[in-house]
Order: C-alpha cells, then structure tokens, then sequence
C-alpha cells in the first residue's frame, strides 16, 4: 500500500469530473488481489495467457518474441521481415475475462523510436488481433509510442453498440520509461474509470452511458509510426519487460 497527496486536477471524460486534492491509497481500500502473474516461472503460464500474432502498423506479433527471465515478462522487438512486414514485435492476451476491480502493472517500454507499448484492457475477438468485435469498451491504462520516452497516452473507447466514441484522452508527462520500471492503475467501476501512474491519479472519465461488458488484459509492444518518423533500428533488438500484472476485486 502506498499512500501518495495529489493536488486538484480537471479531468476530461464523457463529460468533465474534478478531482480535487485527495489520498490515494493502492490499491484502493476494499480491493483483494484476485488474480496476477509475477512472471516467476521461467516461462511463459499459457494456462493463463494466449500470444497476440496479428499483422498490424510496421510488424508482426509472434509468439518466438514473448519469453520468461529473471522474474520479467520479456517482449523482444526486432528488425526481421515476417508476414509482409520488416519489423516483429509482441503480445500475450489473458485467457480470464475480467470486468469491474482494479488493475496494475509495472514495466518499462524499449529504448528508441517506432514501437507501441501498452497496457490496456478490451475483449479480445478471439482471432489474435485488435478488432473490438465484441467488446463495449477498451480501457487503454497506458499507449506509449517510444519516440515519447517522458510521456504516455491514457484513453477510454466505447466501441459497441455503434458509434465509437474516444473519451477522456490524456497526454500524461513522466520520467523516461524505458531506463526504468514505472507502475500503472486503472479502477474501472460502473460509473468511472480512473487511472494512476506511480500512486498518483491521473485522468478520471465518466463511463456511466452506455452498457460494458467483460474485457480481457493485454500486455503488447508493436511497430509503429509516428508523423515521418519509423523505427530507430540502432536501438535493435531490444524489449518491453514487464514485472508483474495484477487484478483485484471489492470484498
């Protein structure tokens, strides 16, 4: 538990919310830890995890690229052509549908531009993509794109019913994330999410107008351009480590 004094912060979401100056406490009071990988094991736990291995932006996600060592999930990115593309990157989408609780998870992103890494929360279709077929939500806790190496994005999508509709996007500053591990939240309850970063809440969105429904956890690192620029392939080959993923539930 950490107990960390924010200053008061206007938050965007489906509508606006304020959060004025409050204790956080992680995780917040009430929760029990309900499910979690430490990555401790040496290996990957497939009992709980299946590889994301979709073509999508400048790479290929395969399963060769997802690995076990010294207590960190590993997710190498490479310069190497595979299904049409010359880069791979890496995934693992948990086999456990979850819904409301809060979620955490500690990791740093790869050194160098062009990569996608995020932690983020939507139902998976099943197929090894991204397509949101079955989902009402994606709760992007963390999307950071390496050329940014202080900042990240947070954001809320409601995708079905039709339309979509992006909510609450925010540009959060930080120290450099890939020379060090960083801890992310997300408390998703029926009216609100809410998203922390080290301790600190960061971004607050109004959920409470449409239906949601249960959502799996991705830990994923892609290819990716931003404006002209591609991947620094000097930084090559290098890796997203994540710690550990943790999920808990009210008492």
């Amino acid at each position: 538990m950490k107990t960390i004094p924010i200053i008061a912060l206007v938050l965007l979401g489906f509508s606006s919310l304020a959060q004025t100056e409050a204790t956080v406490t992680l995780p917040p009071p009430g929760y029990k830890l309900v499910w979690s990988d430490e990555f401790n094991d040496g290996k990957l736990d497939t009992n709980k995890w299946v590889f994301r291995t979709d073509s999508k932006a400048l790479s290929t996600q395969k399963p060769e690229n997802v690995s076990v060592r010294d207590g960190h999930l590993i997710l190498a990115v490479k310069k190497e052509a595979a299904g049409g593309k010359d880069y791979t990157g890496a995934g693992v989408i948990s086999k456990q549908v979850f819904k409301y609780g809060y979620y955490e998870s500690r990791f740093k992103v790869p050194p160098g531009m062009g990569w996608h890494t995020s932690f983020w929360m939507m139902k998976h279709d099943g197929k090894g993509g991204t397509g949101p077929t079955d989902s009402a939500q994606e709760l992007d806790v963390c999307e950071n794109d390496s050329i940014h190496q202080n900042s990240y994005g947070a954001n809320v999508h409601k995708w079905n019913p039709q339309p979509h509709i992006a909510m609450g996007g925010k540009n959060v500053k930080t120290p450099s994330l890939s020379q060090d591990f960083h801890t992310w939240g997300c408390e998703f309850a029926p009216d609100t999410v809410k998203y922390f970063f080290e301790g600190r809440l960061v971004q607050t969105v109004d959920v409470s107008k449409f239906e949601h429904s249960e959502q799996n956890i991705w830990l994923t690192t892609i290819g990716y351009k931003v404006g002209t620029n591609l991947v620094d392939n000097a930084k090559l080959p290098a890796a997203a480590e994540y710690d550990y993923v943790r999920f808990y539930e009210k008492k």
